[in-house]
C-alpha cells in the first residue's frame, strides 16, 4: 500500500493566513453587532487538525470584554462565512482573544525611557 504524503509543512500557516484575510472582511463588512468597534486581527493559529482556531485581536476603541464577548457569540455567524470562503474539509472554530502585546511593548518602552532618563541623571 502506498504512503500517503504528508501535509505541506506550510499549509496551517497559509490556511491561518487566509483565515485572517477572511476574516478581517467579515469582521467589517458583515457584522452588525454594535459592540464590536474597530477590531485589529492580529494572528490567528490553527491546530493541526484544523478543528479550532484562536484568532488574536487588538481594538482601537471601545470595551474589551464586550468586544470579546461579542466575537465569540459571533463566532458561530463568521465561522458560516469562513466555510462560503474556504475550500478545506474542516473550518475550525473560532475562539477570539484579545492581543495585549502592543500595551506591554508600550509598557516597555515607557519602562526603558525611564531608565536611560534615570542613568543619565546619574552622570
Amino acid at each position: 500500500m502506498p504512503k500517503r504524503k504528508a501535509a505541506a509543512p506550510n499549509r496551517a500557516f497559509k490556511v491561518a493566513d487566509q483565515i485572517q484575510r477572511d476574516l478581517t472582511e467579515l469582521i467589517a463588512r458583515e457584522l452588525k453587532d454594535p459592540r464590536v468597534g474597530m477590531v485589529t486581527i492580529q494572528a490567528v493559529e490553527v491546530t493541526p487538525d484544523y478543528a479550532h482556531a484562536k484568532i488574536f485581536f487588538s481594538l482601537l476603541t471601545g470595551d474589551v470584554d464586550e468586544t470579546t464577548e461579542a466575537l465569540n457569540q459571533a463566532a458561530g455567524f463568521l465561522r458560516n462565512g469562513l466555510f462560503k470562503r474556504l475550500h478545506i474539509h474542516t473550518v475550525p472554530t473560532l475562539h477570539f482573544l484579545f492581543d495585549r502585546t502592543t500595551e506591554r511593548a508600550a509598557d516597555m518602552n515607557a519602562l526603558i525611557a525611564q531608565a536611560v532618563a534615570s542613568r543619565s541623571k546619574d552622570e
